[in-house]
């Protein structure tokens, strides 16, 4: 796989599951990292791993579906290293699990500002500087939740839905600029988020055993490759690991 030494690549979500694995990944191939998450704690702690390993890795809390916030996480970035080369949008959030008559609009709000606009957000912040460079990489980690609804998930499945229509609408604005864009579904994976899912009992995914869900270490794994220009003829597309042509591509059995 091709080295990353000398990228810039912000992680949201980067304090725990996927956004931590794929932080880790993402500095053993040479990248320096900006990670994100609105609990400094969790970031703080991926940080001092990377750095503790040779990596570079800064820890900026920011919660994304605050637009000045993600600006000013913008801003922090260009200064302090000069150029984002890349953003992995994995920030998100399954609650509140909920048939619809029963949920709280509340927190059905709060699932949208974080999955869809807090995602919107980070693109907008990251877009200009990527689009002065002359290019960039945008991983906007979707779900099959995007194309398949779920009981007592409206909230998620609207959001991830609205999220891969992004993704498109960023292909078709700015695929011919330098920006390569991926939907990319991890799958059910072994995360915090996972846990949530089952003690719910709501809809068949909660009753996944853990022991068949998917090693975190293989979306990490997949996060690095699309960041490398071997998944350029996959920019625009949105694709998953249940995908055997992938799979091949990171020698996963």
């Amino acid at each position: 796989m091709q080295s990353l030494a000398g990228k810039v690549i912000i992680v949201t979500g980067g304090g725990r599951g996927i956004g931590a694995a794929a932080a880790s990944a993402l500095a053993e191939a040479g990248a320096t990292l900006v990670l994100v998450a609105r609990t400094a704690a969790q970031t703080e702690a991926v940080a001092e791993a990377v750095t503790s390993r040779g990596g570079t890795a800064l820890s900026s809390p920011c919660d994304v579906s605050d637009w000045n916030a993600v600006q000013q996480l913008t801003e922090t970035t260009l200064r302090r290293f000069g150029k984002i080369d890349a953003l992995v949008n994995n920030a998100g959030v399954i609650d509140p699990i909920s048939r619809i008559a029963d949920s709280d609009p509340t927190a059905w709000s709060r699932s949208i500002e974080i999955n869809l606009i807090g995602a919107y957000n980070a693109i907008r912040g990251v877009l200009p500087p990527m689009l002065a460079a002359g290019g960039g990489t945008i991983v906007n980690v979707s779900s099959g939740a995007a194309h398949n609804p779920l009981e007592g998930w409206s909230a998620y499945c609207a959001g991830k839905a609205a999220l891969a229509m992004l993704t498109r609408s960023i292909a078709d604005e700015y695929g011919t600029q330098g920006i390569r864009v991926f939907g990319f579904q991890p799958g059910t994976t072994d995360t915090e988020m996972q846990v949530i899912i089952r003690a719910s009992g709501v809809n068949p995914i909660s009753r996944i055993p853990r022991a068949n869900l998917t090693p975190v270490a293989h979306p990490a794994a997949a996060v690095v490759y699309l960041c490398t220009a071997a998944a350029d003829d996959l920019a625009g597309q949105e694709f998953g690991l249940r995908d055997e042509g992938f799979r091949s591509r990171l020698n996963l059995a």
